[in-house]
């Protein structure tokens, strides 16, 4: 076997641990989501409490891809999975150890706190991985595209499918002891990238100042301000909005936990698959970037028409409005995914983790407005008002991404 098949061979085994170790993560990951919101929903918590309860999960995230990046690039990217792997593991602990004779002041501090230490694992494991992917795949833009689409498609597949597990779980083993066995499951996963995988992958010299780690290139400056406003519309509506409105309209737990499922398993199948929807370019951006504009105007027009007909009274919301944000989740998965392959494409092989961190942080930057919104715009106008306001954020997406250069050195 020649050098270049062994390295080739050598980065697609390190791929796919890579990709295992983070679809265990993201099973647990979408668990504690359900079992957190459905936990304290049943208990009696608002609306925006229970938006509040994912605030430092998110807000978390932003510091933790930055400084999860330099990390990575400083000490190795496996390093830094394992470490997004014990602290998730230690805020399932911190979570487990709630007490239902605690005082409501008391309780919701301590989920706040627990839920902020899961928000930086979650985003110290998503930074290393993603790194990985820009490591392994080397210079060749099709595969990375390819490898890309189906590590995130399949991410948010298995998050779905953690929505699911995170109700089984709470009604089987109720919420202790659900935290407990995905505690013990994490512990597996950990042990198997010690073992694994090569721990100074990704090793570079890692940026001096906080000058050099934020002088990013335009495209992923620019890129990194879309993304806030992508994800920021996602999340206004689907935190706390579409759960609790069709709670309210008459759908069961089960039905809403399950709802959302299927809608991320779909979200997730069609982001892997999103290179087919994409006309791809030899130079891997002038096309791509064509698609990303294309792509987020789409994605604006489908919670305008859906608060326009909620607001024109038309009946049968409770089945309309999720139709409607199944075809969101099918246009959204292709701008996802266009968006985190272009953000590798733009980066540069040496620091791809603190590039990729730079881009991530962002990205948690986005969620945590959407979580505030969802709760204080449900709050003040119900699902309408999430939907409109899911509806300008995208525009300022698509209004970023005109800006973006169609080359790597622009």
């Amino acid at each position: 076997m020649s050098s270049t098949a062994a390295a080739a061979s050598h980065g697609t085994r390190n791929y796919v641990i890579v990709t295992l170790a983070y679809w265990g993560f993201t099973l647990t990951d979408g668990a504690l989501r359900m079992l957190v919101l459905l936990h304290f929903f049943r208990l009696g918590y608002s609306p925006f409490t229970l938006a509040f309860l994912f605030l430092l999960y998110e807000a978390a995230g932003i510091g933790a891809n930055l400084v999860g990046g330099w990390l990575a690039t400083r000490f190795g990217i496996a390093r830094m999975l394992a470490v997004g792997l014990a602290t998730q593991i230690l805020g399932f602990l911190l979570l487990s150890s709630v007490s239902p004779d605690w005082g409501a002041a008391l309780a919701v501090a301590w989920v706040v706190v627990a839920q902020g230490v899961c928000g930086i694992a979650k985003d110290l494991t998503k930074t290393a991985s993603k790194s990985a992917i820009k490591v392994t795949a080397g210079d060749a833009s099709g595969r990375l595209f390819r490898w890309v689409a189906f590590f995130t498609g399949s991410k948010n597949a298995m998050k779905g499918a953690g929505f699911f597990l995170g109700g089984l779980l709470l009604e089987a083993l109720g919420f202790r002891g659900a935290l407990w066995a995905m505690a013990a499951a994490l512990a597996l996963v950990l042990a198997g990238v010690v073992l694994s995988v090569p721990p100074l992958m990704g090793k570079a010299r890692a940026s001096r100042s906080a000058r050099e780690l934020f002088a990013k290139s335009a495209g992923i400056n620019l890129l990194a301000v879309a993304r806030v406003f992508l994800f920021g519309a996602r999340d206004v509506w689907f935190v706390v909005g579409l759960p609790v409105f069709l709670y309210a309209s008459g759908w069961t737990f089960t039905m809403v936990g399950a709802f959302l499922a299927l809608w991320t398993i779909g979200y997730g199948v069609v982001q892997a698959g999103a290179p087919a929807f994409v006309r791809r370019s030899g130079d891997g951006l002038s096309s791509e970037v064509s698609a990303a504009r294309a792509w987020s105007l789409a994605l604006a027009a489908v919670p305008a028409l859906l608060a326009a007909m909620m607001l024109a009274g038309i009946p049968r919301a409770d089945l309309f409005v999720p139709v409607g944000l199944c075809v969101f989740g099918l246009l959204f998965a292709v701008n996802s995914s266009l968006h985190s392959y272009l953000v590798l494409a733009y980066a540069g092989s040496e620091k791809a983790a603190e590039d990729v961190g730079f881009y991530y942080a962002a990205n948690a930057a986005g969620r945590f407005g959407g979580t505030l919104l969802s709760g204080l715009l449900y709050g003040w106008g119900g699902l309408v008002a999430c939907l409109a306001g899911a509806a300008a954020m995208l525009l300022l997406c698509w209004g970023f991404t005109l800006r973006l250069p169609r080359r790597r050195d622009a």
